[in-house]
């Protein structure tokens, strides 16, 4: 029954987070906001969530509680995001924006937490309960993609009342996480952030994780540019998403050790061709459908780079170089993704961004094979 709560937790907590981060640009534009002013919303709720989830999760620490912090943030989002489907006004859109990104993004480290503790306290892996956030995510996108084509977007407001009512309700009949974490000292972590190999494998994700953000943010907009509707949206991350599970499920089979900057080269690759083929091929159906290279492209430079994380870093500090490398991957690179894709959307179109995007994967997947080959020299001349 515990484990039966919990995926029908993850199920629907995902389903929440896939309708605020894929539809909420959209709902936006259908209100009026230029791209550029969406990606200054975007940008500054990245700022913001930057700062709340070590916040949220130092709460958690000193009270030894996961479950209350986690219905406290809960509670707040599904008012606040009820208020927010339901505002048409730039500045309240501003605000109600930031504090989302306050009380709802620090949820998801919270909730992939209680997700660990609580299969190992159970006896099953991680995976087996995380992949029904992966399915909610997916087929939440399509429903509400399905929906607001046949409802309009003022059906966003009693979607997300409903999904977010019944993630909270799930939470209050899971069993209490206690939070066990030790805080690791600044001073402690110095050799690690000051070694020249970790300096540039943090660069190289920040800039391979921009374009990637960047069409997170953007493709919605870009497929309503050239004519789809929100059913197509809902279509594009519904593919997206179960390539990721599907990619998930096998990457264990390609990633050896030792070849993890190699694997990232690749995914690079991959997005150079993803983007590059969705500025040229600029009809919504063929960007749809590019989403499938979601699995070769994220899939293999996340879990490369998590890995490659782990041969840097000791392993009693693991946790803390994995925070670090979200907040790169998913929020700084979305800081700096969201402000400049919504600046370059409105001066130059969606498919000179995609163009731009491709350059940029190009690139990193430039500066991949750079770095892969310093890695190399430091290793003939020091062998580990």
């Amino acid at each position: 029954m515990k484990l039966v709560l919990l995926r029908g937790y993850n199920f629907f907590y995902f389903s929440t987070f896939a309708m605020f981060l894929s539809f909420l640009p959209l709902y936006f534009a259908e209100k009026g906001f230029s791209a550029s002013k969406i990606g200054l919303i975007l940008g500054t709720g990245s700022i913001v969530g930057v700062f709340s989830q070590p916040l949220w999760g130092m709460i958690s620490d000193r009270f030894k509680t996961v479950k209350v912090v986690l219905l406290l943030l809960l509670a707040a989002s599904l008012g606040l995001g009820v208020w927010l489907f339901s505002n048409s006004y730039m500045p309240a859109a501003f605000v109600l924006t930031a504090a989302m990104y306050f009380v709802l993004m620090p949820a998801d480290p919270l909730t992939e937490s209680m997700n660990y503790r609580l299969a190992e306290k159970t006896g099953v892996s991680f995976g087996s309960i995380r992949m029904y956030g992966a399915l909610g995510y997916a087929v939440a996108s399509y429903i509400i993609g399905y929906v607001g084509d046949h409802y309009g977007m003022g059906s966003f407001m009693y979607m997300y009342a409903a999904y977010a009512a019944v993630t909270f309700l799930l939470c209050v009949l899971l069993p209490e996480t206690p939070a066990t974490g030790k805080p690791v000292a600044l001073r402690d972590m110095l050799p690690f952030l000051k070694d020249k190999r970790t300096v540039q494998f943090l660069l190289l994700v920040l800039l391979i994780a921009i374009p990637h953000r960047m069409n997170d943010g953007y493709v919605g907009l870009y497929v309503k540019s050239l004519g789809g509707g929100v059913g197509m949206v809902g279509q594009a991350w519904f593919v997206m998403t179960l390539a990721e599970v599907a990619a998930f499920a096998l990457i264990h089979r390609f990633i050896k050790p030792g070849r993890e900057l190699k694997v990232i080269s690749i995914a690079s690759g991959f997005y150079v061709l993803r983007f590059a083929l969705s500025a040229w091929w600029d009809t919504p159906a063929a960007v749809v459908g590019l989403q499938l290279f979601q699995g070769l492209s994220f899939v293999l430079f996340y879990a490369a780079s998590i890995q490659y994380l782990y041969t840097l870093i000791p392993e009693q500090w693991k946790a803390t170089g994995q925070t670090i490398l979200a907040m790169l991957l998913f929020g700084i690179s979305s800081i700096i993704s969201s402000a400049l894709g919504g600046w370059l959307f409105d001066w130059i179109g969606g498919q000179a961004l995609y163009a731009c995007m491709a350059v940029l994967s190009l690139i990193g997947m430039c500066c991949s094979l750079f770095v892969q080959g310093t890695v190399n020299q430091m290793k003939r001349i020091r062998p580990s």
